[in-house]
């Protein structure tokens, strides 16, 4: 199943919603949205800085992982950023292949 890193920054909102129903809470509601994709949630962290989750998840397909994102970010709490993960099985598959492409420079 492929795997994606997810990456939220919490709106003022989603900053309240944290400090009101606790961190638990957060990684909880964000679990059941990864199960109602048939998803697995591997990790969740939050972290100080630019971002405030950071969550890597098995799901289904890409469509999966974009329903995730629009989900969150169309409740107005947070925005996401997703990221495809790769192997490095994954890595060395892509590494033996070679398409032609033009630049279409002279």
């Amino acid at each position: 199943m492929p795997r994606f890193l997810v990456i939220a920054r919490y709106q003022a909102q989603g900053a309240r919603a944290v400090m009101a129903a606790g961190g638990t809470a957060r990684r909880s509601a964000f679990a059941h949205a990864v199960l109602d994709l048939e998803g697995r949630l591997e990790s969740f962290d939050f972290a100080l800085g630019d971002e405030d989750v950071y969550a890597v998840v098995d799901l289904p397909d890409p469509a999966a992982a974009a329903a995730l994102s629009l989900s969150i970010s169309g409740g107005g709490v947070a925005t996401v950023r997703t990221v495809v993960l790769l192997t490095p099985e994954e890595v060395d598959r892509a590494a033996r292949m070679h398409p032609h492409y033009a630049s279409g420079a002279s």
